[in-house]
């Protein structure tokens, strides 16, 4: 069994004493690990770093065995966002929800273009930490999509209105309207309207905070609480940092 894809490094953890498990995102697919022989020597380290784009042969005599990876360096955008440090927290946010969030060889082209621009974003310095985040936030979204948890944020659960959607039922993952939520707005999630199709607004680092609070409720009911795992630590500390320097 061999394949070939290019892929975004997503981890890379060591394996015995010099070798490695590398994870990568992939056009064609999906989320996938392979070994990587003396992946931890000083030579190879610094092309398994996340955020880099290489191109991988994956072999394997079964399927559904780990693999092996051969890789070549294709791109690496540390370069220009390692002396920044909520660059490189934003790049291991993203990482580590797509490592969280996507299933093993399943092919989600729209997750890994995604991702792919979230690095290139970053990569050219395009915004500040608020920007990023909420970018993250439509990521997230777009996940639970591609997952079969979408939310409808077009409508008004309870009223089919398309005009002042505030909230998000907690229970349906639809919007609600101003004036159909005010009686349990206590009990609803706040919509920040950039997250809103054709809203054209821009986020503050207030709403990209409340777009990244609503994906996570939704990510912790369905996919992290499921798998065992919890929220990931690089994405709890981009928050954190965000909330502390709002």
């Amino acid at each position: 069994m061999e394949w070939q894809d290019d892929g975004i490094v997503l981890s890379a953890q060591r394996f015995g004493e010099h070798d490695a498990i590398v994870e990568a995102m992939t056009p064609s697919h999906g989320r996938a690990r392979g070994f990587v022989k003396a992946g931890m020597s000083r030579r190879s380290k610094a092309s398994l770093q996340p955020g880099n784009t290489l191109r991988l042969v994956w072999r394997s005599r079964l399927e559904h065995n780990l693999g092996r990876f051969q890789l070549e360096l294709v791109h690496s955008p540390l370069g220009s966002i390692i002396s920044d440090g909520r660059r490189m927290a934003a790049l291991a946010a993203v990482c580590a929800v797509v490592s969280s969030t996507m299933p093993e060889r399943e092919r989600h082209l729209s997750v890994f273009n995604a991702l792919s621009g979230f690095v290139a974003m970053l990569e050219a310095e395009d915004g500040g930490a608020g920007l990023w985040a909420a970018a993250l936030a439509r990521i997230e979204l777009g996940i639970l999509s591609e997952l079969g948890y979408g939310l409808d944020l077009e409508t008004c659960v309870a009223t089919g209105s398309t005009k002042e959607l505030v909230y998000v039922s907690p229970k349906s993952g639809r919007a609600v309207s101003a004036a159909a939520g005010e009686p349990y707005k206590d009990r609803l999630l706040p919509l920040p309207f950039f997250l809103v199709s054709g809203s054209g607004q821009l986020p503050d680092c207030e709403g990209a905070l409340a777009g990244l609070r609503l994906t996570g409720y939704f990510l912790e009911q369905n996919v992290w609480v499921v798998a065992g795992k919890g929220q990931p630590d690089a994405r709890e500390r981009l928050y954190e940092s965000l909330a502390r320097n709002q």
